[in-house]
């Protein structure tokens, strides 16, 4: 299992080395050495990675190129992902969380951390307790009995909410969470969630809503640890890439 701490401490170190050889050459500017360079966009490839390779690990996220599951919506698949198999494994759990604590940081300053019901709260709540910070969750519809609340905790006009989902396929869920949120007076500065497929309709659906979205992970990071770890074969990567490319015509070849 990867530590994420110490995926922290690889990047300070390549930072700092990076800072140092700087300095150095200013002053010697003769002098030959060597300069590892790393980015903040190059650690968190690295932690797609990792990432990638724990929810394959802890089997929250399973590969079948040749007997393709099917998901709710009737679409046919060689992947499915189920992040909350994360919380009943602690080491895995507390990885995840630190992720997001860690991912968290480039949405700027926020007030609320907001879970998607269901998946998305238990997530969302580790979140605002190492960020020492208020939590809520909304539901897909308000209630139909007692306050007949879709908004469940305290949130006051004006707040500023980070919007946590375990998962975006399509991004229709959690805008739903965030169109309730808006509504509701709070100004959502984005959605973070652990994985996605990278399918263009969940970009062009956040897009319209005008609401930025980060997930940890990604199908295409996935993938590429899958083969590396043996997890698949490069010819099962030929097929998961297709079907990446379009799920629906995909899927026609199985049906």
């Amino acid at each position: 299992m990867v530590d994420f701490i110490v995926l922290r401490h690889v990047y300070l170190y390549f930072a700092a080395n990076v800072r140092a050889c700087s300095a150095f050459q200013k002053e010697s500017p003769g002098a030959s050495f060597v300069q590892i360079p790393i980015s903040p966009y190059s650690f968190y490839l690295i932690l797609e990675s990792a990432v990638a390779r724990n929810l394959l690990e802890i089997k929250a996220v399973k590969l079948s190129p040749t007997e393709p599951f099917t998901w709710a919506s009737g679409l046919l698949s060689p992947i499915y992902c189920d992040n909350r198999v994360a919380l009943s494994h602690p080491a895995a759990r507390t990885f995840l969380k630190n992720c997001l604590a860690e991912k968290s940081q480039s949405f700027g300053d926020f007030d609320v951390v907001a879970g998607v019901a269901t998946a998305g709260i238990p997530h969302g709540a580790l979140l605002a307790d190492v960020l020492n910070k208020p939590f809520i969750y909304v539901r897909s519809s308000a209630k139909d009995h007692g306050r007949r609340n879709q908004i469940e905790g305290e949130l006051k006009p004006g707040q500023r909410v980070l919007v946590i989902e375990d998962l975006i396929s399509t991004g229709g869920s959690c805008l739903v969470a965030v169109d309730a949120l808006r509504d509701a007076g709070a100004e959502v500065v984005g959605v973070l969630a652990i994985f996605q497929y990278g399918f263009a309709k969940a970009d062009q659906a956040f897009a319209e809503k005008g609401v930025p979205f980060k997930t940890l992970s990604n199908y295409h990071a996935l993938v590429q640890e899958a083969v590396r770890s043996g997890y698949v074969s490069e010819t099962d990567l030929n097929t998961l890439n297709k079907w990446r490319e379009n799920p629906e015509a995909w899927g026609a070849l199985y049906a």
